[in-house]
């Protein structure tokens, strides 16, 4: 998995509450089994039914990297799918006043970061992604902040065992084989004992 420290990237602004996991990945796309190709069908339904003038195909939003969204983001279905897509698509990070848990942890699993900002600080950002060209922000996982250079700074709250995680790129996996010598140990000693039969 990819490591999270900080990340630069322009804002994408989707200032919606409740936009739940069918929404963000549709059922109709969840047959594959690799965790690549579901980032075109990202927001599939709201993206045809606005013909091109949905946010994420807007020329002055491609190419982002940070979602910026309304509270309760991720809810709905626990379906992993929905943080492929997002991250397939080319996200690194979203910033919510609140997500949804399982969502959330499915996030730190793959590598993308879930921030949670207010109500205001949130609106702040959408109105200036919204008249800014290219707006950008800054996040800081090591130092817990997101900036944008243009006076805009503030702090946000992660627990400790996520922020590890991120920063060091690990998933499940990853956990466990950073205790790979320790594992070793115990089957050798098991297999000793199995080879030795009843005792």
């Amino acid at each position: 998995m990819q490591p999270f420290r900080k990340h630069e990237g322009r804002v994408a602004p989707l200032h919606r509450a409740n936009i739940d996991t069918d929404q963000i990945i549709p059922k109709q796309f969840l047959k594959r089994i690799e965790r690549t190709g579901f980032g075109e069908f990202l927001f599939y339904d709201w993206r045809r039914a606005e013909n091109g003038k949905f946010v994420l195909d807007e020329p002055r939003y491609a190419g982002a990297s940070i979602l910026v969204a309304g509270r309760n983001f991720g809810c709905g279905s626990s379906r992993e799918h929905a943080v492929w897509a997002l991250a397939d698509f080319g996200f690194r990070a979203v910033i919510a006043p609140s997500f949804a848990d399982i969502f959330a942890n499915n996030c730190v699993k793959n590598g993308v970061l879930t921030v949670v900002l207010s109500e205001e600080q949130i609106s702040g950002i959408v109105d200036r992604a919204e008249k800014t060209p290219g707006y950008q922000l800054t996040i800081d996982l090591e130092q817990r902040t997101v900036a944008d250079g243009q006076g805009f700074s503030v702090t946000f709250m992660i627990d400790e065992f996520t922020r590890h995680c991120l920063l060091n790129g690990l998933d499940d996996i990853g956990l466990t084989l950073q205790h790979e010598a320790e594992i070793a140990a115990y089957e050798a000693v098991r297999e000793k004992r199995q080879m030795a039969g009843p005792q």
